[in-house]
């Protein structure tokens, strides 16, 4: 058989054994079981792929309403989520950022200052992510945009090339970067498509709201200590042969003299991002939805032109992330709806009750964060794990706000433990810089300073801001 037959049947063996063999439990109704087993066979489809992620949650959608008990509307109903909407207008806010050179000026800008080490280069690049993520949800763009190409040009002022001659700054710069990059998406709600997703599933299915500001203030402190930290373990572990870089400094004041001033779009570009920024985290003064200041930034770059609408129409990333997760949001909905998720943290909760949450949660967190080396994308990964995992420890009496954000973060930090963790993991190792057994190597040892960081200064300091 072959490897596509094999992808395509997986997905459907996994929903027919669930709807036809697995006992339902009875508080569950039928059509409720079979939305699970479409549910179960969506998220294998996103990870096998047999089709691509939008066309296997088109698929899954079309089947809820045919055989979950869903009307038309209510299948559909993801589309009309505002998450689905924020997340859209946040990529073609990413597209203005990238088309008008703005987003490379800032990492310019930032490899200009501190660029003149090869931890300076890394930090330089990693804290341009940062900025960028604010309001870009895709680390792919973000990577693939902006860093990517602006890290193999420094690579290469260096003679530093894929073979004899990585280790002289690009095997290092190469595997730091990508660690941060998995680290700066779990600090921001935008810092990752999915991430809005669990937050949308905290608020629905645990009445626990999210906005960009409360996550921002959660994942800022542990955040900031991994970015400064991953580096010098990736350092210890890969160093650079070449130490000291003041050329990559000149580097990028000749490409910015290049550059020229700043340009009447970028200026517009500048104005909306940090009017965006601000709309976002004054949410809680002028009470206007998260969604709204997306679209009214991206309404702006369209009335000034910046962006076109052939731009949007041809905004492919941002078409497929919104039909996928749009229907994602729905198929979470309705499962919550038709009280699986409660049927399954009882039943947990029944046999795991004598431990108590805290041995829980510890052992929990091992196994969500190393399940990973499992997954090809963080979204698969939330989806399938995230509401389970949250809805057993908070059913044995878990603090809600720390195991929401908790198992919301790792799941992004966990990305950097393989090749294939996410997007950019597979646009990095491709450079051919660092070694696959290198790259493991180094993931592993950055995940336990994650863990250790995380569930230290993390759980302290969500304890100081009150989350829990």
């Amino acid at each position: 058989m072959s490897r596509r037959a094999w992808s395509a049947a997986i997905p459907i063996l996994l929903a027919a054994g669930i709807i036809f063999v697995a006992p339902r439990p009875e508080a569950i109704k039928p059509e409720g079981w079979r939305l699970l087993g479409i549910f179960v066979g969506a998220v294998a489809g996103l990870v096998a792929q047999p089709l691509p992620g939008g066309a296997v949650v088109l698929v899954a959608v079309t089947l809820a309403s045919v055989f979950g008990g869903l009307t038309p509307a209510q299948a559909l109903g993801g589309y009309g989520d505002p998450t689905a909407w924020l997340v859209l207008a946040a990529f073609f806010i990413a597209r203005a950022l990238i088309k008008t050179g703005l987003a490379r000026r800032i990492a310019l800008l930032f490899v200009r200052m501190v660029g003149g080490t090869s931890l300076g280069i890394c930090y330089a690049l990693t804290f341009s992510d940062v900025s960028l993520s604010t309001v870009i949800p895709s680390n792919a763009a973000r990577s693939g945009g902006v860093t990517l190409p602006i890290l193999r040009s420094l690579c290469e002022v260096y003679g530093s090339k894929p073979g004899a001659t990585a280790g002289l700054l690009g095997s290092f710069l190469m595997a730091a970067i990508y660690q941060n990059v998995c680290i700066t998406s779990a600090i921001f709600l935008t810092g990752q498509a999915s991430n809005p997703l669990a937050a949308q599933i905290a608020a629905h299915s645990f009445n626990f709201p999210i906005t960009w500001t409360s996550w921002f203030l959660a994942g800022s402190v542990p955040g900031l200590c991994s970015l400064l930290l991953a580096p010098l373990v990736v350092y210890r572990l890969n160093p650079p042969e070449i130490r000291r870089t003041p050329e990559a400094a000149a580097f990028a004041a000749k490409e910015l003299e290049a550059m020229g001033p700043m340009k009447t779009p970028e200026k517009i570009v500048l104005a909306v991002f940090f009017s965006v920024c601000a709309g976002w985290a004054t949410t809680p003064l002028h009470g206007i939805d998260i969604t709204i200041t997306a679209l009214l930034g991206a309404a702006a770059l369209l009335v000034s032109s910046v962006l076109t609408w052939e731009d949007v129409k041809n905004e492919r990333n941002a078409w497929d992330v919104f039909v996928w997760y749009g229907g994602l949001l729905m198929l979470g909905k309705a499962l919550n709806d038709a009280g699986i998720t409660r049927e399954f943290a009882g039943a947990v909760a029944a046999q795991f009750g004598h431990l108590g949450w805290p041995l829980l949660l510890a052992i929990a967190l091992l196994v969500y964060f190393y399940a990973h080396y499992g997954f090809a994308s963080i979204t698969a990964h939330v989806l399938s794990m995230f509401t389970p995992f949250v809805g057993v420890l908070i059913a044995m009496g878990a603090p809600v706000g720390l195991v929401v954000f908790a198992f919301a973060c790792f799941a992004n930090l966990a990305a950097g433990l393989t090749n294939y963790g996410t997007t950019p993991a597979p646009m990095f190792f491709a450079q051919e810089y660092v070694t696959l057994g290198r790259w493991w190597k180094v993931g592993a040892a950055v995940s336990v300073l994650n863990l250790a960081i995380w569930s230290s200064v993390g759980f302290l300091w969500w304890k100081v801001i009150g989350l829990w």
